[in-house]
């Protein structure tokens, strides 16, 4: 085993500790820990994540603190590289069930592999702990002289698109043991050409023959280069791989190109034998995508298609663009040939009414508004102003339960949590909340999600309570944190706070350490280059991109930015959603397209489901909030004004919308209450 003369001295400081370690066991501490503990631990932390031992003189007086061994493995990782098995096997012995104990395993695992000491990672290593580590794992017995069997070793690695490096020298042994034949290579190549994963079949044609090589380059080139691929496509022969590849690249094209596609389609069909499947499948995305471009044609492409490849998605943007042509006996044909599970959609209820009302069958429309009206959503909204009645909002508020209050607080792990949250670890906090109620009952989360409310965690409640008669707790999925300074913020910056409030609440749900895969950060989701710029316009406090995780710092830009969006687009607080997700110069040329149509239908014609949905999702959030903030709410109707009306701040004079419960339960609410829950006042 591979030990170094810094490691021997790491392991001798860790050993010295493990008769401390057995004093401990499993922390659980009644009283809540005060200021001064947990100031110590975030220094001990600090110092801990450095590596080494000067956290132990920090962490003095902290052996009962409940996230003491959080200290330890803090340290252990950084120093991955000179600890020793012992130490690591110690540490795991005394915290089996800690989270930190299971990070530790899976860390040092890696530094065993990295090392190959296959004798101490087999005797450490435990299935389940991801592909990484069970190739790592195979290769440690193929280290020992064993050998591999495809079905019990294999299958099921080999059944997913994409696998980890560390996988490539078991693969490669497969192949030398002759594991990899001919028909099972084309079945991963079959499976990660479906999944969009050139680089997995590139990695697998060296192991072909050499007569089956150039069709799965052909796959390949498909993904990573369809124009280049349907450009050289008539020279390739009409054989199965290659109408395969011709089919991958004429569907790929047609996502991004539609045009370029339809003239490669027209060349190709002479070309190539394809299949009926094949032809439709192609004739489907040449019609979808022609469509989210809104080309002429794409009405009647969509009706045309066989009804055997139609979709959900087909059959929606069939509407979509009869909503552009405000063609409404199309929208309404277009609605009547969804399957009745889509029609149940309140998007879709929505524009019968309104399609209804366009064609002359007044009551029938608004029969249909009044059934939609009754729900608390964006399209309820929007029926509600048509018919200009009351929104429906019936909430429901938490019984006090002090007895399962203390239950669950009495709980370790939710300890815990609840610990790691105050001392700013919420990361961490949120792995051990999902593990101490990962078995829990709808009325123990409902608790622990106000626990975590009164401690200002309030994202926990945002996701925990989502669905059901937990739906109507308004007070815990939409609150007002009025300490993170939003309200005055936004009135500094000229925008209305509930609509503030209604971007944070679509952007992070109140995480306020949130990190899009784009890098935006923090409550309002802030790319660091935007918040750079905007502070410097503003002349507000910057310290680099990790500051928009200050919840104030976050909430300062955000606000600023949104002002700047509503000024470029006449203040409309719509518009400036769709800009604040999708960018100002893409909602630029959609107002270039379709700027003559209603706010309504403009949201529904927007080429991308994340920012449709994030519209609506924000406007009708911007309602709650407005009706938490007053007691009513100015309509939706009102901020979501004609495009090109300047729209001004809510002020005295503006009419507001009364919110009230009707006497029957809204949609899909029930119409009596859980024993833990109570009608609000």
């Amino acid at each position: 085993m591979f030990v170094s003369t810094p490691s021997r001295c790491v392991s001798l400081s860790w050993l010295l500790l493990a008769t401390a370690w057995l004093l401990i066991g499993t922390i659980a501490q009644a009283a809540e820990p005060d200021a001064s503990q947990r100031a110590a631990f975030r220094q001990a932390y600090a110092a801990a994540r450095q590596g080494g031992d000067g956290w132990q003189t920090l962490a003095t007086g902290l052996r009962d603190y409940p996230l003491y061994p959080y200290l330890q493995a803090a340290a252990l990782e950084h120093d991955i590289q000179q600890v020793d098995r012992a130490t690591v096997e110690s540490y795991l012995t005394h915290y089996p069930d800690w989270i930190p104990a299971a990070d530790l395993r899976r860390s040092f695992l890696l530094e065993l592999a990295r090392r190959q000491d296959w004798t101490g990672f087999l005797a450490l290593y435990q299935p389940g702990l991801g592909d990484t580590l069970s190739c790592d794992a195979l290769q440690a017995r193929l280290a020992g002289g064993g050998t591999l069997d495809f079905d019990k070793d294999l299958a099921a690695l080999w059944a997913k698109p994409n696998l980890p490096d560390a996988c490539d020298p078991v693969l490669g042994a497969a192949h030398d043991q002759g594991l990899l034949t001919s028909a099972r290579l084309w079945t991963r190549i079959d499976r990660a050409a479906d999944a969009g994963q050139a680089g997995t079949i590139a990695s697998l044609t060296g192991w072909l023959p050499d007569a089956d090589r150039p069709s799965a380059q052909q796959l390949a080139q498909a993904l990573r280069d369809p124009a280049g691929a349907l450009a050289s496509a008539t020279s390739w022969s009409d054989t199965p791989r290659g109408r395969q590849a011709a089919t991958l690249a004429l569907t790929r094209l047609a996502r991004r190109q539609s045009a370029s596609a339809d003239a490669a389609w027209q060349q190709l069909q002479a070309h190539f034998s394809f299949s009926e499947q094949q032809r439709n499948q192609i004739l489907y995305a040449l019609a979808l995508f022609h469509a989210t471009d809104f080309d002429d044609s794409a009405l009647a492409r969509l009706i045309a298609l066989p009804a055997v490849v139609q979709t959900d998605a087909s059959r929606e943007w069939r509407v979509r663009v009869a909503l552009a042509q405000q063609n409404w006996t199309a929208v309404l044909a277009g609605i009547d040939a969804m399957p009745a599970s889509q029609q149940q959609d309140g998007e879709w209820q929505y524009f019968r009414a309104r399609a209804l009302a366009a064609l002359g069958r007044g009551d029938e429309a608004r029969r249909q508004l009044a059934a939609q009206a009754g729900s608390p959503t964006f399209f309820g909204f929007l029926a509600a102003d048509r018919l200009d009645q009351p929104y429906a909002i019936c909430p429901l508020s938490l019984a006090d339960d002090p007895q399962r209050e203390q239950a669950l607080l009495a709980k370790p792990g939710l300890l815990r949590a609840f610990e790691l949250y105050a001392v700013d670890l919420p990361r961490l906090a949120r792995r051990e909340w999902a593990r101490a109620l990962q078995d829990a009952d709808q009325s123990t989360l409902r608790v622990a999600a106000d626990l975590a409310n009164q401690r200002g965690w309030y994202d926990r409640a945002v996701f925990t309570l989502s669905s059901g008669d937990a739906l109507q707790l308004y007070d815990l999925r939409f609150p007002l944190a009025s300490q993170d300074g939003l309200v005055p913020q936004a009135e500094q910056a000229g925008i209305e706070p509930a609509w503030a409030y209604g971007i944070l609440r679509a952007e992070s749900a109140w995480t306020s350490d949130a990190r899009s895969g784009a890098d935006a950060r923090g409550l309002m989701q802030l790319l660091p280059d935007t918040g750079a710029a905007v502070a410097r316009r503003h002349g507000l406090d910057w310290g680099g991109g990790d500051t928009l995780y200050d919840p104030a710092i976050n909430i300062a830009l955000g606000t600023r930015y949104l002002a700047e969006l509503a000024a470029r687009f006449s203040g409309s607080p719509w518009l400036a959603s769709a800009a604040y997700n999708a960018g100002p110069n893409r909602v630029d040329q959609w107002l270039a397209a379709r700027g003559a149509l209603a706010p309504d239908l403009f949201v529904a014609t927007i080429p991308f489901k994340e920012t449709r949905e994030y519209v609506a999702r924000v406007m009708a959030f911007s309602v709650i909030y407005d009706w938490r903030l007053h007691g009513n709410a100015v309509p939706l109707a009102t901020r979501m004004g004609a495009i090109g009306q300047p729209y001004g701040l809510p002020n005295a004079t503006t009419q507001r919308r009364v919110v009230d419960c009707p006497a029957s339960a809204p949609s899909g609410a029930p119409a009596t209450t859980s024993s833990t829950l109570s009608a609000s006042p």
